[in-house]
């Protein structure tokens, strides 16, 4: 016997499936719930295995769909006719993988068994796209290119800057690019880029997501800096990273790598929550979440005895969160006044991970400052040692590991 919640936000098919789940001999209807809130809280009873619903309930997002999970509750979502296509997309981005359309209401209780009876739902993050429950995967990227996320330990070692040079050498070498800050500490990739609008990317991505939208608004989360470039912006202050829920920091890279390349400027820590760890909502989720999707990692760090020291412990740190992903480092801000060889500084590094590749970049502060002064990215500033050094850094990653 299923245990059924139906919550339809006064649809006109709510009638005919309360009709055909009392008449099936396997389904009981425990409560016709009011709203998305009435269901949550009749949910926590543990009564119910299943939930009929309405995708048009207000309040029925990613996270909801979360709560039910977390209650044992399999959704099974009710859909018009002349929506499905559309209507299933957004049922898999919030979670909801069973989908009926509204002229096979005769066949909901054997959806709602098959969800009832099925393995217990686990919590899934928003970015989810398969409505069939026997497939509990997120949708595969299509190949449009890769995502490459920009790490370093503390201090300053130049991850921004590094992000924004490479994501712009990708654009002037025809690559469509997308250039997202996820920095949970503070983003300042608007700033250097010279981007000031109000509305941060992450947060409307962030919203869209828990509304199953960004998908098709994709687009409204980018700023375009050329042809081929466009910026994600970041946190506007650091307290504000409790609105980007889980999922939302890889579903967004996931959807950009389908269109071309991405670069992700990620925070230092690679620390976990023990409490965002039962929520699902841990501040350095932004970082560990970009290192898990991420299809290359370039660790940077800097060229001087404190900064070569923390990117030694950063790599042993890092080997044990991005897996099979190759790992490029680059020295960053190396200079003749350290007295160090590149090969001196490579006999350092190389010896505390397996590495795809190890890259020098010169310290070139002329060159940055007039960059970020005039609001751009190095390529745009002009030819120089730092500019030549970082496109040869892309040509280098683009070539096969």
């Amino acid at each position: 016997m299923i245990v059924v919640l139906v919550v339809a936000a006064g649809a006109a098919w709510e009638s005919r499936a309360l009709e055909v789940l009392g008449d099936h001999p396997a389904t009981v209807v425990l409560k016709r719930c009011v709203d998305v809130d009435d269901l949550l809280a009749a949910a926590s009873s543990g009564q119910a295995q299943a939930a009929v619903v309405g995708l048009e309930a207000r309040g029925l997002d990613a996270p909801a769909v979360a709560r039910l999970a977390d209650h044992g509750v399999w959704p099974v979502a009710v859909v018009p006719d002349d929506q499905v296509e559309g209507a299933t997309a957004r049922a898999g981005r919030i979670g909801v993988r069973a989908v009926v359309p509204v002229s096979g209401l005769d066949g909901l209780p054997d959806a709602v068994q098959a969800a009832g009876l099925g393995p217990r739902p686990t919590a899934p993050p928003p970015g989810y796209a398969d409505a069939d429950p026997t497939q509990a995967g997120p949708t595969a990227p299509q190949p449009g290119g890769r995502v490459l996320a920009v790490w370093g330990p503390a201090g300053a070692p130049g991850r921004s800057t590094v992000a924004a040079s490479v994501a712009a050498e990708l654009a002037r070498a025809g690559r469509r690019t997308v250039l997202v800050d996820a920095d949970p500490y503070g983003g300042s990739i608007g700033q250097q880029l010279g981007v000031m609008d109000e509305v941060s990317g992450l947060l409307a991505a962030a919203r869209l997501a828990t509304a199953g939208q960004l998908e098709e608004r994709f687009a409204s989360v980018q700023r375009g800096l050329d042809a081929r470039l466009s910026v994600v912006t970041g946190l506007p202050r650091p307290d504000r990273w409790t609105e980007v829920r889980a999922g939302t920091v890889e579903h967004l890279l996931e959807l950009g790598r389908a269109t071309g390349e991405v670069v992700v400027d990620t925070g230092f820590s690679l620390e976990g929550d023990p409490v965002g760890e039962l929520s699902g909502r841990g501040r350095n989720q932004l970082t560990l979440g970009a290192l898990e999707v991420a299809d290359q990692v370039l660790v940077v760090g800097a060229a001087d005895p404190v900064g070569l020291a923390r990117l030694a412990r950063g790599l042993v740190d890092l080997r044990e969160v991005v897996g099979p992903a190759p790992v490029q480092v680059v020295v960053n801000r190396m200079r003749p006044s350290l007295g160090w060889s590149e090969k001196d500084v490579a006999g350092m590094v190389s010896g505390f991970t397996r590495l795809a590749g190890l890259h020098f970049l010169p310290d070139d502060r002329a060159a940055v400052d007039r960059a970020i002064v005039a609001g751009r990215t190095l390529v745009e500033s002009g030819e120089g040692p730092l500019t030549k050094a970082v496109a040869g850094l892309v040509a280098a990653l683009r070539a096969p590991a």
